[in-house]
């Protein structure tokens, strides 16, 4: 996603502006990206009420530490960072409500076309799936095989080396390729290879 837009100032100069006072800038900034950040939020912690809660604590704390942005990444990666981020801090401070039912939210939808209801189904198994990981292995997946981040970009907004994320990929599509497996190959579930998440569902 490019940082500049027509009608616009690019991220970077709406951030510069938010610091230097303008009432308007973050405003616009917010509204350009919210609908990522709060998918991100919603696929990492699994349940709207929490997914909110890290969404306003994100942006509350991008608004006052504006100032301190020192330009070494995309505004958009330090925007992710700090939702991830967020999100990681709520699920350290409380259990996940993992027995809740999950929310009926296009945002937890496959992004290609296709049968409705066959699409609502993989997803919501596929979001029951990833809350069964460790919260980083959840939040490293959630960019990598539902966001499309490579490997680099994953690691700038966990704020950790790229072989962590690797890893952490890594071992998190092990422990969901038995959950997944009738999504690969309905046919004959035992038959899925452990290296990805379901191909409908990986970011591309």
């Amino acid at each position: 996603m490019s940082d500049a837009e027509p009608h616009g100032l690019d991220d970077r100069a709406l951030l510069a502006a938010h610091v230097a006072g303008d009432p308007d800038a973050f405003g616009t900034l917010v509204l350009r990206h919210r609908d990522r950040l709060w998918a991100i939020a919603l696929r990492t912690l699994g349940h709207p009420e929490d997914a909110a809660d890290a969404v306003q604590n994100a942006l509350i704390s991008a608004y006052r530490s504006a100032g301190s942005y020192r330009g070494d990444a995309a505004v958009t990666t330090w925007l992710h960072r700090i939702v991830v981020n967020a999100c990681l801090d709520l699920v350290r401070r409380r259990t996940v409500r993992a027995a809740d039912p999950l929310p009926d939210d296009d945002a937890l939808l496959p992004a290609q076309p296709g049968d409705a209801f066959a699409s609502r189904e993989t997803a919501l198994v596929v979001q029951q799936a990833l809350l069964t990981l460790p919260i980083e292995q959840r939040a490293a997946l959630v960019l990598v095989d539902l966001h499309g981040y490579s490997v680099d970009d994953a690691a700038a907004v966990l704020d950790c080396p790229a072989g962590t994320v690797k890893s952490r990929c890594s071992r998190g599509r092990a422990k969901l390729a038995p959950l997944l497996a009738s999504l690969r190959n309905p046919d004959h579930p035992g038959d899925v290879p452990p290296q990805g998440m379901p191909n409908d569902q990986a970011g591309r």
